[in-house]
């Protein structure tokens, strides 16, 4: 049985995701945004920043949607950025397909992740991505306008957005450009925690 398609963010209490600028990734803005899930022992292990780490209903969430995916699809501006901040032993740890125009072998990284690059539309990296999951999820992992294309071309089944007590003003939206009129919204769970509110959506025509 295949999995579900999914994505997963952290957004502000006004709706952004990321600042505007790529150049501004790993700033003070974008830190604050996702300081609900960097003392996490999850992602710590994950990304090998050194033992320890909370415990607990957050540490919980990063862990299963970790479990959950079975490969990944990205836009190639967060590829872009990844690519220069992300350690050698990227943090996906499955295959991760790149939406994009360019053509590129695959590039293999330690602790297999394996990015591959797909030149001919979002629903061929889907589909894809499904072959490669087996019947573990597919995450959209970003950025923002992939998000958007593949829930407005009705591809989403669920989606999960950590909200932090955090004011941006001004970025990326989430929901910016949505095609509300075809999509209708199930509420699964909502959890709030010390440091997020984790919302849970299920996706269906309207």
């Amino acid at each position: 049985m295949a999995g579900k398609v999914f994505f997963s963010v952290s957004m502000s209490l006004d709706g952004f995701i990321a600042p505007a600028s790529l150049g501004e990734l790993m700033g003070r803005q974008w830190m604050e945004l996702q300081q609900w899930i960097f003392p996490q022992r999850h992602f710590r292990e994950n990304l090998k920043l050194g033992e320890g780490g909370e415990e607990g209903r957050d540490n919980d969430i990063v862990r299963e949607t970790f479990e959950r995916t079975g490969a990944s699809v990205m836009g190639k501006n967060m590829f872009d950025a990844g690519e220069k901040m992300w350690p050698e032993e990227a943090p996906f740890h499955t295959p991760v397909f790149v939406v994009t125009h360019e053509k590129r072998d695959p590039w293999e990284r330690p602790g297999g992740t394996v990015f591959r690059f797909v030149n001919d539309g979002i629903e061929s990296a889907l589909d894809q991505a499904r072959e490669a999951a087996g019947d573990r999820d597919v995450r959209i992992a970003g950025g923002g306008a992939t998000i958007l294309e593949y829930l407005n071309a009705g591809l989403v089944d669920e989606f999960s957005i950590a909200l932090s007590p955090v004011l941006f003003g001004s970025g990326i939206r989430l929901f910016e450009g949505v095609d509300a009129s075809r999509i209708a919204l199930e509420q699964i769970r909502s959890e709030p925690s010390p440091r997020a509110t984790h919302l849970t959506y299920g996706v269906h025509p309207r």
